[in-house]
Order: structure tokens, then C-alpha cells, then sequence
């Protein structure tokens, strides 16, 4: 059996999101578990919190190296990637590599406080926002990766718990204390690049790869590619 993969989605998204991924992993004969976190898709009931978040990334591990018995690539995009840094950084058993896409700037409180704003005044608007984040979806991209966004529903009441626990994320710290290899993956036009090269930096083993044609959502927009930096990762632990 050859390595496995766990799938860690963006924030408001769910596990939906990896159906291209999973998809490929599996045709290559790689064992995948894409889970959703807290306050999202079939877990929307439950609160958001940072550690509960972590929880979820290290029980996903342990459930896929015992049935594979080989250490796994742990890979996460936006929200998913700053929660996988903080869970591999404190619970590196198991974990032979990191992909953290789209999480290449600190949420100072800066950050924070803007997109908090952004967010309240989306869940004020009559639907709570779901008209405009299907909007969006489908301007960025392409159809097919619109319905698997939706497929898993939308979070829309997450954003005040995620903002709030986001403050007390360290990704560089976390980047300078993981010590098997780490994938930064980012889109070409992506938003979250402000400090790329001091997360390059942070790391004991870092790779960067930037993926043209590409924004802040890169394994939905350009998923051959993204799928093709997951696979290098599960070659490099192998």
C-alpha cells in the first residue's frame, strides 16, 4: 500500500472541496481521507475552536498510518493549512510531510479584524450570504469545482469563532519547529503571498511552488497541478 494522504479544506468550504483530488490520489493507489473540520460541512453543529481543529488533523492521521502502516502527507489549503502547521508542529507523529497552500501571511490582528468586518457585514445580507458566496464561487472558478465547493454546503455562521481562534496561530513558529519536509504551495495571484518568503525562510526543509495561472483557492483552480505537488510529497516520504 503506498502512502497515504490526509485533506484538510479551506475555511466555510468541507471536504467537498478535494473531489479532483481524491479522486487522482486514488487512481494512483494512494489511501486518502479528506475530513472536514469543526463548525463545517457534516459538523456544522459543532463550535470551531483551534485545538478542536488540530484534534481533527492528528485523529486523521493516526487513522490513516495504522491502516496503511506508512506515515502520511498531511495537506491543507488556507484555513486547513495554518490548522495543519499548528497540529504537525505539536503532534508530528506519523507525519511524513507537509503541503500547506495559501497560508503565507500571519493573521495579525490587523488581518484579522478586516476580515472579520468583511464577514459580518456578508452574514448581515438577507440570506446570510449564501447568494454571494455561490456568486463568487462561480466567477473564480471553474464549474465543476463550483459544485464541489457546494456539495458539502457552505459554512456561513463560522467565520466570528474562526477569526477569533485564528489569534492565536504562530505559523512561523510552527514552521521552525516541524521537521520533515514542508511543501508552500501558492497561487500565482494569490492574496496570501504577503510574507512568502519568510515562511520559505521559517522552515528547516521548505519548498516553495507557485502555481501560475492561480489565486488564493489552488487546488480547485488549477487541480492537476496541485495534485501533481501531492504526489511529489507522498514520492519524497516513500
Amino acid at each position: 500500500m503506498t502512502v497515504p494522504v490526509l485533506l484538510v479544506h479551506g475555511v466555510r468550504t468541507s471536504r467537498t472541496m478535494w473531489r479532483a483530488q481524491v479522486e487522482a490520489l486514488t487512481r494512483a493507489g494512494h489511501p486518502v481521507l479528506a475530513v472536514d473540520l469543526p463548525g463545517h460541512g457534516r459538523r456544522t453543529a459543532e463550535r470551531f475552536t483551534l485545538e478542536g481543529a488540530a484534534r481533527t488533523v492528528v485523529d486523521g492521521v493516526r487513522t490513516l498510518a495504522e491502516a496503511s502502516q506508512h506515515d502520511v502527507v498531511v495537506a491543507g489549503l488556507s484555513l486547513g493549512a495554518y490548522v495543519s502547521l499548528h497540529a504537525v508542529a505539536r503532534h508530528p507523529d506519523r507525519v511524513g510531510a507537509l503541503v500547506a497552500a495559501g497560508c503565507c501571511t500571519p493573521p495579525t490582528s490587523a488581518v484579522l479584524h478586516g476580515w472579520a468586518l468583511l464577514a459580518r457585514g456578508i452574514v448581515a445580507l438577507p440570506d446570510g450570504g449564501a447568494g454571494l458566496n455561490r456568486r463568487l464561487a462561480e466567477a473564480a472558478l471553474p464549474r465543476e469545482a463550483v459544485e464541489d465547493l457546494a456539495a458539502g454546503g457552505f459554512a456561513l455562521d463560522v467565520m466570528d469563532d474562526v477569526l477569533r481562534e485564528m489569534a492565536a496561530a504562530r505559523p512561523l513558529a510552527d514552521l521552525a519547529s516541524i521537521e520533515v519536509p514542508v511543501w508552500l504551495v501558492n497561487g500565482r495571484f494569490d492574496h496570501f503571498r504577503t510574507r512568502e518568503r519568510a515562511f520559505v525562510r521559517a522552515g528547516r526543509d521548505t519548498r516553495l511552488r507557485v502555481v501560475p495561472r492561480a489565486k488564493h483557492l489552488v487546488s480547485l483552480e488549477q487541480p492537476v497541478a496541485f495534485t501533481r505537488i501531492l504526489l511529489e510529497a507522498a514520492s519524497q516520504v516513500a
